[in-house]
């Protein structure tokens, strides 16, 4: 009955309708069978996106600290090299001037020790002169008592000997 009516030219009320059911049905099946599926599968692309995203801006502030922590790291590393290079400076300027205050104190012993052995050889050398020249007297006065000694001579022989003790003796 329905089916006799015409809408338009060649279009009948009954086939539009069945069309329209036909079309709400298929709509009806999509909307259960695969629109469902389709924003579900578009919310789990979009919360992806939205985690990935929120990943990338966890990693970048990440990377951001540890890029501070790592320069912090490099300013201390340069700061304690510095401490270092500037201690190894100040132990070699002190083992610089312990060594040239020990170097000098050398010089100094050194330096008395040979104006000690100058004195002793001097007074060696002395000694023997004096020992030569005890000798040479000896040697003198035997020749002269194998001589008869007048008495002026032997005057001035012993005022001489006197002499020569009174000089030892003040020396």
């Amino acid at each position: 009955m329905l089916s006799h009516l015409v809408v338009g030219q060649g279009l009948y009320y009954g086939d539009s309708i069945f069309y329209a059911v036909c079309f709400l049905l298929l709509m009806w099946i999509i909307k259960v069978l695969a629109w469902k599926p389709v924003t579900k599968m578009m919310q789990d692309r979009a919360d992806k996106i939205s985690n990935d995203i929120d990943s990338a801006e966890k990693s970048r502030n990440d990377a951001a600290e540890l890029v501070q922590k790592r320069q912090a790291a490099l300013a201390s590393s340069r700061s304690e090299a510095q401490t270092i290079v500037n201690d190894a400076k100040a132990n070699g300027q002190q083992q610089r001037e312990q060594i040239v205050t020990q170097a000098q104190a050398d010089v100094q012993t050194l330096k008395q020790n040979a104006q000690k052995d100058i004195e002793q050889e001097r007074q060696d050398a002395l000694s023997n002169a004096r020992n030569y020249v005890a000798d040479l007297s000896i040697e003198i006065a035997s020749k002269i008592i194998q001589r008869e000694l007048k008495a002026d001579d032997q005057k001035a022989l012993i005022d001489s000997y006197i002499e020569g003790l009174g000089k030892q003796h003040e020396s």
